[in-house]
């Protein structure tokens, strides 16, 4: 057992061409909770208010999911993440990308299997989706996580 746990919030973005699913972990960063989504509005504009999410929380890290094509290749929506994600290390955020293949799809079937009807299920799922790209990170850490070019 790891008793040298991490201590702080992770926030995870969902992010479409219309609305960015935002995810937060709690400070031992072992559950994830949905939180809100952002009507997209431009990066210019998207950045500033995932900045104020991330002071509000003292989050310490930024879960990005990255949506890969089934064989691994990466279309306008993964660079789309990749541009909100690569905005926000230059503002000296730590950004971690995951591979979100088939999160809404896993997303949508608990919402299901929770019981919540169709109208607040369309409501919630972006966060649900980040929600699931940050429990599969806090469950597996760097097993999910794309690696870099320094190995982290």
């Amino acid at each position: 057992m790891d008793l040298k746990r991490n201590i702080g919030r992770i926030i995870a973005l969902d992010v479409g061409t219309k609305t960015i699913g935002v995810a937060v972990s709690d400070p031992s960063q072992t559950l994830a909770r949905l939180e809100c989504t952002l009507a997209r509005k431009g990066l210019k504009a998207d950045i500033p208010a995932i900045v104020a999410l991330l002071d509000r929380h003292a989050a310490q890290k930024v879960v990005v999911g990255l949506p890969l094509e089934l064989d691994g290749s990466e279309a306008r929506s993964a660079q789309l993440a990749r541009q909100v994600g690569e905005a926000l290390r230059t503002l000296g955020r730590t950004v971690v990308y995951v591979d979100e293949r088939f999160s809404s799809v896993e997303a949508q079937r608990q919402l299901i299997e929770s019981g919540m009807n169709r109208k607040r299920r369309q409501a919630v799922i972006d966060q649900a989706a980040a929600a699931v790209i940050l429990q599969a990170y806090l469950d597996h850490g760097s097993n999910v996580a794309e690696r870099t070019a320094d190995g982290s």
